[in-house]
């Protein structure tokens, strides 16, 4: 027969001693989710260049056309940004005619005007339609591709922006507004 002279203490100390690694566990986890959600577990955030980017030449013959010199004079000398303004950054010399450029990390944000029709441009190309714009969205085909391309092809000039996909839709949004008040709308031409 055994006699008990009060409570056993073991039991609980039991319980918490596997509660208690568990709920740390956890609590680690939903940190970790949390803050890698924002995006400050890692490597920290790139910082955008802002000294003049060097832009290797393209063949974009019709660059320094009227064109293409009233859209640069209409392009916004920031523009909208995820999650800060994108300001414009100076093109180093010697480059050619029809370029801008924006400050964004990890890549820059970069405009050329002028250039010849593109190749990839044919009668079952998706188009967008962005602000008035038909743009053509070419990428790296990578699941996430880390830039995008976009091509507006319904101008008398072909216009690229190519836009890091950090940067969201605010830049393609801002200079789609400045190609419809400054270049007439054209038929796409097809091949």
């Amino acid at each position: 027969m055994s006699t008990r002279h009060g409570p056993d203490l073991r039991r609980p100390a039991v319980v918490v001693a596997i509660a208690l690694p568990v709920l740390l566990a956890v609590v680690v986890a939903v940190l970790g989710l949390t803050l890698r959600g924002r995006g400050t577990v890692g490597a920290a955030a790139p910082v955008a260049e802002t000294g003049p980017l060097a832009v290797a030449p393209v063949g974009a013959t019709e660059g320094g056309s009227p064109g293409c010199a009233s859209l640069l004079a209409a392009l916004p000398p920031t523009l909208p940004g995820d999650p800060d303004p994108l300001p414009a950054r100076p093109i180093a010399a010697p480059s050619e005619a029809g370029i801008a450029a924006w400050a964004a990390a990890p890549r820059p944000v970069v405009l050329r005007c002028g250039l010849p029709r593109p190749a990839e441009l044919v009668p079952t190309s998706p188009l967008t339609d962005v602000n008035g714009v038909s743009w053509l969205a070419l990428t790296d085909n990578a699941p996430d591709p880390a830039l995008t391309t976009y091509i507006a092809v319904d101008r008398p000039v072909y216009v690229a922006l190519t836009v890091p996909a950090t940067a969201g839709s605010g830049p393609l949004q801002a200079v789609s507004d400045a190609i419809s008040t400054t270049l007439p709308k054209a038929p796409v031409v097809v091949r």
